[in-house]
């Protein structure tokens, strides 16, 4: 009997030995680990990554993890019949995992994690009746989940995601009441509802079903049968945590009941709506509670503050409001209670009202108090400047009013400060100097005024300065241009001038410059071109003149070039060809003259970019004359000088710029006065020059007349067309005399 025994068991480990040896054969080991150590001349029991049995002797245990193994599994596998545990995870196996795995009806654990299986989930899994744990986590599973894995009622760990799996969760899940950890996140092929039955399994701890395309609401006894929760994200369900955020559930957030451990509440990027529940202080142990991007309404609860463990809340992209008779946030008042609070996030709700006093009162835990776009009023308590630990505080896209309190100065730990889009007056206060961390300051779209504070300038922590569309007038501080990192400058539509020429050749990190719509004069500086991390660059709508420098061309990383509206003049620089991510440029409305560059970028621009200048040539498609031999020799100059009173002689007369919204691309300022004129001077010319009950109207009217009829002449697109100078000076010496004689004889 004995002899026959170990014949039988001899024979069986000879078939163990068969099936590792086939397993062995279809895959690559680009370490020959199993090459040298899996040979037929030793025991399998004592292969690298094979565990054996105390009684038997047969192969219980095959892991591999994490070997840089590729190949397939051979369906031979499914005879390795006392397997109790198979772990292949984080290799390259690919293909379709055979029928034969249903065999091993011992098996207890499967991890396949982290390969690049394909096909179908085997439905013969669901005989592996052992079966505690099956991971299938990061690989390429396509098809639906099968129902036979409803038949596992042992399994308490079953990880399905991300793969490309589609349909519906399967009912039979429900079956499975030993289940701990349900994992379903990133599945975009999963839709329909979440199954009811899932949550009457009282052992879950964790649920995800995140960022997949479920649909349909939530049971309201949802955590009722839950006591052992303690994560709850819906948008994914996970239940030591349930993760359900970033699908499509719609419906109320169900009563929150039975929860003492809850520590984590996740349920944004659905459509769930209605009011929150003051039922959700019930979770007690509550860490984390995060409803934002939802269609939730009313009002934030005022019993938040019971939530004492309370670290961060989430409600922002929702359409919540407050009370309309106090107009004040009184949940804040109660969020006071939560000493370990971090961040508070309650952008983009209709909230209204007034930031109240008692914010003051927040934790001095609190780091970050994001309340962009929820209509608020008011002006900025000075308490905030009780808030010691904050890093960032957004309070932009309102309608706060008054000055910035210099209370903000006591921030020391502040990092980012936004407070653009709003109403804000006065001057910027110096206490924001003192915040030597600070990253990003943001006060554009206000109505602050007088200087820029040149201490912003040791601010060398500073990466990103939008100070844009509000009323400073001041010089343009030199020390701006030490912030040596920043990587964002943004001074627009402002007042602004300059005593000298702007050298930013020190801000080799920038990557956007706007100084448009200033008071900005002289020459652009050479130094530009050596900004190479430039991505953006706006000088339009100042008073720069002189040539465009040719330096320009070494912006290797330029996508944006705006120089319209200034007095720039000369040629455009055929440096500029070698800009080969240029996709956006402009120099209209300037004075420059010359044949426009015909390579790299340039045939990809407009007549937009080149309209209303002096004397550009160039190809018909972009409205300018075409060029005559060397455009730049132009022999006669008289032509050039007239070219230049014609222009400013119409914007006199006329009282209107090239800029005005009344001009477009085939409707100039040229264009328009030619046409006017034939209709009466009174239509054109300024009301401050021209009268109808003026005593002298109509011999002003004839003088004003030949002025711009000669002032068309001088402007005319074709050089060889234009007047020459000598003959406008005498021509506006002939109009003078007869405009002084028609005087007298009035």
């Amino acid at each position: 009997m004995f002899h026959s025994l170990l014949v039988m068991a001899s024979r069986n480990l000879t078939a163990d030995q068969f099936a590792l040896v086939e397993f062995k054969d279809r895959i690559l080991d680009p370490q020959n680990i199993l090459t040298n150590n899996w040979t037929v001349s030793s025991s399998v029991c004592n292969w690298v990554g094979v565990s054996c049995g105390v009684i038997h002797g047969r192969v219980t245990a095959l892991s591999l993890p994490n070997m840089n193994l590729t190949g397939v599994i051979p369906p031979h596998l499914g005879n390795l019949s006392f397997l109790l545990s198979l772990d292949l995870s984080g290799n390259y196996f690919y293909g379709h995992l055979p029928e034969e795995l249903g065999q091993l009806h011992r098996l207890r654990h499967i991890d396949l994690s982290f390969n690049g299986f394909n096909g179908e989930i085997p439905s013969s899994i669901g005989k592996c009746l052992k079966l505690q744990s099956l991971v299938l986590y990061y690989n390429e599973f396509s098809g639906i989940i099968p129902r036979s894995i409803g038949n596992l009622t042992r399994l308490k760990n079953l990880d399905l995601g991300p793969n490309n799996l589609e349909g519906e969760i399967p009912e039979e899940i429900g079956n499975l009441l030993s289940l701990e950890v349900l994992f379903l996140q990133h599945v975009k092929g999963l839709t329909g509802r979440i199954p009811t039955s899932i949550f009457n399994i009282s052992s879950l701890v964790r649920i995800t079903f995140s960022n997949n395309s479920l649909s349909g609401n939530l049971p309201d006894d949802l955590c009722h049968h839950l006591p052992k929760l303690r994560g709850l994200y819906l948008l994914v369900c996970t239940l030591r945590a349930i993760d359900i955020f970033g699908n499509n559930l719609d419906g109320n957030l169900p009563t929150m009941t039975n929860v003492p451990n809850l520590w984590r509440l996740l349920v944004w990027g659905n459509k769930l709506s209605g009011n929150i529940p003051n039922s959700i202080t019930n979770a007690s142990m509550l860490e984390i509670l995060d409803l934002g991007d939802n269609f939730f309404s009313g009002l934030i609860p005022n019993t938040l503050g019971n939530l004492r463990h309370l670290e961060v809340l989430q409600v922002a992209n929702n359409h919540l409001t407050t009370e309309s008779a106090s107009h004040e946030w009184s949940f804040l008042s109660s969020l006071a209670n939560c000493k370990n609070l971090s961040r508070i996030e309650l952008s983009a709700n209709p909230l209204n009202g007034v930031l109240p006093t008692y914010v003051g009162n927040l934790s001095t835990s609190l780091q970050n108090f994001l309340a962009m776009d929820c209509e608020l009023k008011g002006s900025i308590p000075m308490e905030i400047g009780n808030l010691s630990g904050l890093l960032l505080l957004e309070l932009g896209n309102n309608a706060l009013s008054g000055i910035i309190p210099t209370s903000i100065g006591r921030l020391q730990n502040l990092q980012g400060l936004s407070l653009s889009s709003n109403k804000l007056e006065g001057p910027i206060s110096e206490s924001i100097c003192g915040l030597e961390r600070l990253y990003a300051l943001y006060l554009g779209s206000n109505k602050l005024h007088g200087s820029i504070l040149s201490c912003l300038g040791d601010l060398t922590s500073l990466r990103y300065l939008h100070l844009n569309s509000n009323n400073l007038s001041s010089a343009m501080p030199l020390t701006l241009w030490k912030l040596k990192d920043v990587l964002e400058l943004d001074l627009s539509s402002n007042y602004l001038n300059n005593s000298h020429a702007l050298d930013v050749g020190d801000l080799r990190s920038l990557l956007h410059l706007n100084l448009s719509r200033n008071l900005l004069t002289g020459n652009i500086s050479s130094s530009f071109g050596g900004l190479q991390t430039l991505v953006e660059l706006d000088l339009s709508a100042n008073r720069f003149h002189g040539h465009i420098p040719g330096s320009l061309g070494g912006l290797i990383s330029l996508e944006f070039l705006d120089l319209s509206n200034n007095n720039l003049s000369g040629v455009i620089p055929l440096s500029l060809e070698k800009l080969s991510y240029l996709h956006y440029f402009n120099v209209s409305f300037n004075r420059l003259e010359g044949e426009i560059p015909t390579k790299g970028c340039f045939p990809n621009f407009s007549s937009k970019s080149f309209m209303e200048n002096y004397a550009l040539c160039g190809p018909p498609r972009l409205l300018v004359p075409p060029c005559k031999g060397n455009i730049h020799k132009i022999s006669n100059k008289n032509r050039l000088h007239a070219l230049r009173y014609g222009l400013p002689a119409i914007e006199t007369f006329t009282k209107k710029k090239p800029t005005d919204q009344l001009f477009a691309e085939e409707m100039t300022i040229r264009h328009w006065t030619k046409r006017s004129l034939s209709k009466g001077m009174i239509d054109i010319a300024d009301d401050d020059l021209l009268r109808r009950e003026d005593k002298y109207f109509v011999v002003k009217a004839n003088c004003i007349s030949s002025i711009l009829e000669l002032a068309l002449d001088c402007s005319a697109e074709l050089p060889e067309e234009r007047r020459d100078m000598k003959d406008v000076v005498i021509e506006l010496k002939k109009i003078k005399q007869r405009f002084l004689n028609s005087i007298q004889h009035v």
